[in-house]
């Protein structure tokens, strides 16, 4: 089963569902959220929810897209209860592009592993434990919350001081925190992790700065597990024609870790598992067109599609204008 939100032709808030090919509105249903947090509370399935309140009228999923009216799958009341947060270097091939950027030629020539090489071998090594055992822990960070999330078909802006705004075609996991702070993994959506190569390759150490930047996930939610064998399509539109496109790979056939390893790495933390909270958690990627020397311009389109989850995920590039910033003594 998969779910969508968005605004019907009246601007109200609704969610649907998609089984066997045709997608119904869910009946009284105004947010997955709240579905979410019924089937948690009662300690049923999402799924068995959705059966509960019923199907109702058939809608088309691609007219939706093509009018605007799609929301991201899942949001919060309060967008600062969701938290967006990802891992890097887990995928096979992962650490090819990142160490190209992170290394110069005379430290290729010298050095012959950086911190990216060293990280990805310790997930290779230690990545996918064995079952009841708790494997290495991944590279992780912070991209902030619900605040920076852009509905599919909606422009992702990206910062005036920015140096690049880049694609990166992820899986992102959803996570809603129960009542006791238990996490609850509601599935997975396609995810555009966009970040600030260009920043990032000054040194690795401004990885944390050119991960604070808006992204977008779905515009389907996968309920269940995510397909070990996950493979998908990455392209950038310029004025219509593609500009470059490449294959992605994900799931865990393709990865260094489980997913059952990054996700303990995440919710060891008690920070993360507050009663009420969504996580939307990016799990890398090994496909960047920044890597084959593309610099995105405003008005670009990142489309990220892939058969399982539906939908592609389309967004376009859009750059603010400069904002300055005063702190003020009180």
């Amino acid at each position: 089963m998969h779910l969508i939100q968005f605004k019907d032709e009246a601007g109200a808030r609704a969610v649907a569902a998609t089984e066997n090919g045709a997608t119904r509105v869910v009946q009284n249903a105004a947010s997955v959220y709240a579905l979410a947090v019924d089937a948690a509370d009662r300690g049923v399935s999402l799924s068995a929810v959705v059966a509960e309140k019923g199907l109702g009228k058939t809608v088309d999923r691609a007219a939706i897209a093509a009018e605007g009216r799609l929301l991201s799958p899942v949001d919060h009341p309060d967008p600062a209860h969701l938290y967006v947060t990802g891992t890097g270097l887990t995928h096979l091939g992962s650490a090819s592009t990142r160490d190209a950027m992170h290394k110069s030629n005379q430290q290729a020539a010298e050095a012959p592993l950086t911190d990216s090489m060293k990280m990805f071998r310790m997930g290779l090594e230690g990545g996918k434990p064995a079952p009841g055992e708790i494997g290495v822990q991944p590279e992780w960070f912070y991209k902030g919350n619900g605040h920076i999330v852009a509905a599919p078909g909606a422009p992702i802006p990206s910062p005036a001081f920015a140096k690049d705004a880049g694609e990166e075609p992820e899986m992102a996991g959803i996570y809603l925190i129960g009542k006791d702070g238990t996490p609850f993994r509601l599935g997975f959506a396609l995810g555009n992790e966009f970040s600030d190569h260009v920043t990032e390759r000054v040194n690795y150490l401004f990885l944390a700065h050119s991960k604070l930047r808006w992204c977008s996930f779905g515009p389907e939610l996968r309920l269940g597990e995510l397909p070990r064998n996950v493979s998908g399509m990455s392209r950038i539109l310029r004025g219509g024609k593609v500009l470059w496109e490449k294959p992605f790979l994900s799931g865990e056939d393709n990865m260094s870790h489980t997913i059952a390893n990054l996700e303990y790495h995440h919710f060891k933390y008690d920070l993360f598992r507050q009663p009420g909270d969504i996580h939307v958690h990016m799990f890398g990627t090994a496909t960047l067109s920044f890597a084959d020397g593309i610099k995105t311009e405003a008005g670009d389109v990142f489309e990220i599609e892939e058969s399982q989850f539906g939908l592609p995920l389309r967004n376009s590039v859009a750059w603010d204008k400069d904002k300055s910033v005063v702190v003020k003594q009180l």
